[in-house]
């Protein structure tokens, strides 16, 4: 499946950005325009309220849904609760980003029931990832120096990326995103999870080649998303299926 996995994110990302699929994002207070950004510059539209009053009216106009739990309070907790209801109503592919959630047990436990109410994918690092137990039909995607995409017995590793993701408050938070993006122009997650984290990957990489530390990463990322082309997904990936 690895050999296909570069073909197909060719083919996904060209439908993100002939379709320009909106995508709503229940996003921490710290990371908003970035992501918004990073959303744009790929290709689709992103809208960002977290208002009880009106999140269900954005999801129900929106492609794809994604849920990240960073400053998680009150307010937040009662829209995600409306966002994740509209999804279901209306048949919306959602992701979940569970993040901190190895800093607080009341955050991992919700973590959990949300886990529980059927994301398309999961999208954790490993501390998040090892504190959650993902359901088998999730697909599972854990970031680190490799990702390892998981769902039902195929295992994927994508090893493109670039250090200074690291240093960059909101990159996390944003190929999680990238995952709903792609998910709002394939039926399949694991695919859709796959290619999502290979172009981000890929954009990751480019950026790093001309930043010069983490101030100057942000607005290269940006603008490696926008300029990402084909040819640079074919003759930059490197995506192999986990050897067992």
């Amino acid at each position: 499946m690895s050999g296909a996995i570069p073909e197909r994110a060719v083919e996904l990302l060209g439908e993100v950005r002939r379709r320009r699929p909106r995508i709503h994002c229940l996003m921490n207070s710290v990371v908003p325009k970035f992501v918004a950004d990073g959303l744009s510059a790929l290709g689709a539209i992103p809208s960002m309220t977290s208002s009880p009053e009106e999140v269900g009216h954005f999801v129900a106009k929106a492609d794809a849904l994604l849920v990240n739990l960073g400053t998680l309070d009150a307010q937040r907790r009662e829209a995600i609760g409306i966002a994740v209801d509209v999804a279901d109503e209306k048949g919306r592919p959602w992701a979940l980003d569970p993040a901190h959630c190895d800093y607080s047990p009341p955050r991992a436990a919700f973590a959990q029931e949300l886990l529980a109410r059927g994301p398309a994918v999961l999208r954790a690092n490993a501390a998040e990832y090892d504190l959650l137990a993902v359901p088998a039909d999730v697909v599972a995607v854990r970031t680190g120096k490799a990702d390892r995409i998981a769902w039902n017995g195929a295992v994927l590793h994508v090893e493109n990326g670039h250090p200074l993701t690291a240093l960059v408050t909101g990159t996390g938070c944003l190929s999680g995103a990238v995952i709903a993006a792609f998910l709002a122009v394939e039926a399949d997650p694991f695919l859709a999870a796959s290619a999502a984290m290979l172009v981000f990957g890929i954009a990751a990489e480019m950026a790093g080649k001309t930043a010069t530390g983490p101030g100057s990463f942000e607005p290269a990322l940006l603008d490696a998303l926008a300029s990402l082309e084909g040819t640079h997904i074919l003759q930059f990936a490197k995506a192999d299926n986990e050897q067992g």
